[in-house]
């Protein structure tokens, strides 16, 4: 893991989002969150904490359907550190999940290619109901705000181009044909660069596979577990648009959770390109604009916004870094941050 790397795009993202609150004027926002009612606050912390627990149900019923022993507890900690790495690494809120399936492998002693099919398995289960949720989001932004033609266009562009990701990835991990022919296509690709004999690595790497494949087909055929990790990644993604409803309450300001939804997706959207750890710098300003283009004053979205992501980003990273100690630098050799 790149520590320099990391620091340094972490430096990029506070050093332009503080560009955007000089701009706005440090002092309309101090005193716009001066007057932030403490008791919704508190209820968006509470909010965040229910996604937390919820999530991590969804990964422990994963886990019961593929007989991975475990805890709740210390699920709930891989959960916290995994987030934590997710938000750290500007590997489009993907670096946390090899580490989650590693930590899992190391309490259960289960073989990695199930803990990871577990993993990539709760993924899946959060972006069927993102893509329809960011549909939804594209639609009401272009009929409600009146978005231009070339900003609408990217919107546009950037869901085709995570809708048409996400299937490549659903089909590589249940389709062993294609599969192992994508496996020996990158090999091909990587011989045209070295004279190493990589024979025994792509062995590892179809067998490897396969054994994901597997352990993902069974999740899959599992129709109760569809059904209720469904179910929860809706009620998860309705408590995210609460979150924020909640936040700007405490400013009392009243936003439509249509509004909140579309700004909430279209930078969730923002924020799985591979840039700055968590989106930061760009996925607050993309909400602080488009609140703004609502009719939400710049001091009040902007001061919505720091509160918002205090909750719902560094909160959660501030938790991995405590827990991070107790598991081990190990664990953070998963993370590919090329």
């Amino acid at each position: 893991m790149d520590y320099k790397k990391i620091l340094g795009l972490l430096v990029v993202g506070i050093v332009i989002l503080v560009g955007m609150v000089m701009y706005i004027g440090p002092s309309k926002i101090i005193s716009s969150i001066k007057t932030a009612n403490i008791y919704f606050v508190t209820l968006a912390v509470i909010i965040q904490f229910i996604i937390l627990i919820l999530w991590n149900k969804r990964w422990s019923m994963i886990c019961n359907s593929l007989d991975i022993p475990h805890s709740q507890l210390s699920l709930f900690a891989m959960t916290i550190v995994g987030l934590a790495i997710n938000d750290l690494t500007p590997s489009g809120r993907s670096g946390g999940e090899p580490v989650r399936a590693y930590l899992l492998t190391k309490s259960s002693s289960v073989d990695f290619k199930k803990t990871f099919a577990t993993v990539m398995g709760d993924k899946l289960f959060d972006m069927f109901p993102f893509m329809v949720l960011a549909i939804f989001a594209v639609a009401y932004l272009m009929l409600y705000l009146h978005l231009n033609s070339m900003l609408f266009s990217v919107l546009l562009v950037a869901l085709v181009l995570f809708i048409l990701i996400l299937l490549f990835v659903i089909y590589i991990s249940i389709n062993e044909e294609f599969g192992l022919k994508t496996v020996k296509w990158v090999f091909r690709q990587v011989r045209r660069f070295t004279s190493k004999d990589l024979k025994k690595y792509e062995k590892k790497a179809t067998s490897s596979l396969i054994g994901f494949q597997n352990s993902l087909r069974y999740i899959m055929q599992d129709r109760k577990l569809l059904l209720e990790a469904t179910a929860i990644s809706f009620f998860v993604w309705f408590l995210e648009l609460l979150r924020v409803y909640v936040v700007f309450l405490a400013f009392g300001q009243t936003v439509s959770l249509g509004m909140i939804a579309s700004v909430f997706l279209v930078s969730s959207l923002i924020g799985v390109i591979p840039a700055l750890p968590g989106g930061l710098g760009s996925i607050d300003g993309v909400m602080i604009l488009l609140y703004s283009m609502a009719g939400v004053p710049a001091s009040i979205s902007t001061a919505a916004t720091l509160v918002e992501r205090m909750i719902s980003l560094w909160m959660v990273i501030i938790m991995g870094v405590i827990l991070l100690p107790f598991y081990g630098k190990d664990a953070l050799e998963q993370v590919d941050m090329d």
